[in-house]
């Protein structure tokens, strides 16, 4: 099997990296509502000694979705195979990672979106019916043979849930979205990346970390580390406010967790294009930048804090965003 496609972890750099991710659902913080209704799924399932039923995850990067693939893996006591939609381009690639599967494990498929067509319409089968049908030999000889597959969970991990099709979306039956997280659960997870690191920090520096990443743990976690560099280099070693606020004033990070793109972003509607609207493929044109990556990674969390609206003849930067950046609308400084 290709090393590219899937993995038996979560292909995690190194061992302190892996401590950062919750196992069980007690150590998973925030997503509360998304946490409860999977725990009991688990639970019944387990009860009944029967597969999990193929849970869909979707929402913005960094909010936990392959981190909850690991901890329904655990808390299944099986084995978890992962891989991503794109790498899987043919369906023998499909076939081999299935027939690989052990009797009740899971298959997490991160930006499931990806798959290609071919791929997806053998999954359903497998999906519904644990069955796979393989053609072996060409043209006039060619034959299908259908494999018996053991039951299986599929997790799916998408950020475009309108990407999925109609078929792919109805062959789940426990399906949530992932949303940002509040500032006390970021400073719960800093706390707790705190203390893996073995590193000091400041309570104010805590709600200031929460405070500027986006509402995505992946980010806290990012900056958490960029931060403790300069802790480490400036000071003795303790995030402090004063080396924490440096730190993310020299990473550009705002106070509202706005990066340098996010800043391009709203200027090019703002000073290009009057503020809007506009197309998405025009700002990505203009700051060059990939549609998709604007749209997937920076717009949930723009319009999510209100800097933008998305209108049907474009995206609107709103009064907000004219205030957050010192600019003037309609002759008015805000």
């Amino acid at each position: 099997m290709d090393d590219r496609i899937i993995s038996n972890n979560l292909l995690i750099d190194d061992e302190l990296e892996a401590t950062l991710r919750p196992r069980r659902f007690e150590e998973f913080i925030g997503q509360n509502n998304v946490k409860e209704m999977i725990q009991i799924a688990v639970q019944a399932a387990k009860k009944r000694d029967e597969s999990l039923d193929h849970v869909l995850l979707y929402g913005p990067p960094g909010l936990g979705k392959t981190t909850l693939a690991q901890v329904i893996a655990n808390e299944l006591d099986v084995g978890v195979r992962v891989c991503s939609g794109p790498m899987v381009e043919r369906t023998g690639d499909l076939a081999a990672i299935l027939t690989s599967l052990e009797p009740g494990d899971v298959l997490f498929i991160d930006e499931i979106h990806r798959l290609p067509k071919v791929v997806e319409e053998i999954l359903y089968s497998s999906m519904e019916d644990y069955v796979i049908d393989i053609v072996v030999g060409k043209d006039s000889g060619a034959k299908s043979i259908r494999v018996d597959l053991p039951p299986f969970t599929l997790v799916g991990a998408t950020t475009r849930f309108g990407a999925l099709t109609g078929p792919l979306r109805d062959r789940f039956g426990i399906v949530h979205k992932l949303d940002f997280y509040d500032d006390d659960d970021l400073k719960t997870i800093c706390r707790r990346t705190a203390r893996i690191y073995e590193c000091d920090i400041e309570e104010q520096a805590v709600k200031e970390l929460a405070t500027r990443s986006r509402g995505t743990p992946r980010i806290v976690n990012r900056l958490f580390r960029r931060v403790r560099d300069f802790a480490d280099i400036l000071g003795d070693g303790t995030v402090t406010i004063d080396i924490t606020r440096t730190a993310l004033n020299k990473l550009k990070i705002d106070e509202e967790g706005l990066d340098k793109k996010d800043r391009e972003y709203l200027l090019g509607i703002i000073e290009k294009y009057h503020g809007g609207p506009v197309g998405l493929d025009t700002i990505a044109t203009s700051i060059n930048e990939e549609s998709q990556t604007l749209e997937d990674v920076y717009e949930p969390y723009l319009i999510q804090r209100g800097f933008i609206s998305r209108t049907p003849r474009g995206r609107v930067a709103t009064e907000k965003a004219y205030r957050h950046l010192n600019k003037r609308h309609q002759g008015a400084l805000f």
